[in-house]
């Protein structure tokens, strides 16, 4: 009987990435079910069955729907131990590693902020120069810990790369858009190091182009 094949529906460019990379660390082959948001994809009844908000990423895998890309991501790890993305409960550094985690998100909630005013507005009447200015900056601070982090070491723990990496990977990706990297050089190496993984090859050449971003940086504007 042929195996259960793992489906990851996602959008370019979005934290489907994140998903789409760690799978293929752990040498699993998804089929990869693409959305387009301009087209309204999203919000069609099938999808919204499989995501209740709406969202990507979803992933069907061994009988079982899953949303949520941190969600996912630990759920892969903890299913495949042999891998070694994520220590266990009771092993070092697992504090460490749920918080990277999970603070992927506190910045990704900043990049999702300057998003929405940067390129989802539709009139560029719309923006606010002074929203815009304080979340650069609050996204420029929520990056410095990371700077310091990638002083001593290569990855987000000491024992080397995990599924936190893949993560804030996805998360600085969006973060150079707003933020110049040449103020952070253990971001900017650790940045290089994380995109030359043949994983991480992989999954851009299956996700396709992004079709989010204009520009490669977005100053802002003026009041």
């Amino acid at each position: 009987m042929s195996e259960t094949p793992i489906r990851l529906h996602s959008v370019a460019g979005s934290r489907s990435f994140r998903v789409l990379w760690l799978l293929y660390e752990l040498g699993l082959e998804p089929e990869v079910i693409s959305y387009d948001i301009a087209k309204g994809d999203l919000r069609n009844p099938e999808f919204l069955g499989l995501s209740p908000a709406g969202r990507v990423p979803v992933l069907e895998i061994g009988g079982q729907v899953l949303f949520e890309s941190g969600a996912i991501v630990e759920y892969l790890a903890e299913t495949h131990p042999e891998a070694g993305l994520a220590p266990g409960p009771g092993e070092e550094e697992r504090a460490q590693y749920l918080t990277w985690l999970h603070y992927a998100e506190t910045v990704g909630v900043l990049i999702q902020n300057l998003n929405l005013q940067q390129v989802f507005l539709p009139d560029p009447a719309m923006r606010s120069p002074t929203v815009i200015g304080i979340e650069v900056k609050r996204l420029a601070i929520s990056l410095k810990p990371l700077e310091q982090v990638f002083g001593p070491q290569d990855y987000l723990l000491r024992r080397g790369f995990s599924a936190a990496d893949t993560m804030m990977g996805f998360t600085l990706e969006a973060a150079r858009h707003y933020v110049h990297f040449d103020r952070f050089p253990n971001l900017s190496a650790y940045k290089d190091r994380i995109e030359v993984r043949p994983a991480y090859q992989r999954a851009l050449e299956a996700e396709g182009l992004q079709k989010f971003y204009d520009r490669e940086f977005y100053d802002v504007p003026e009041a």
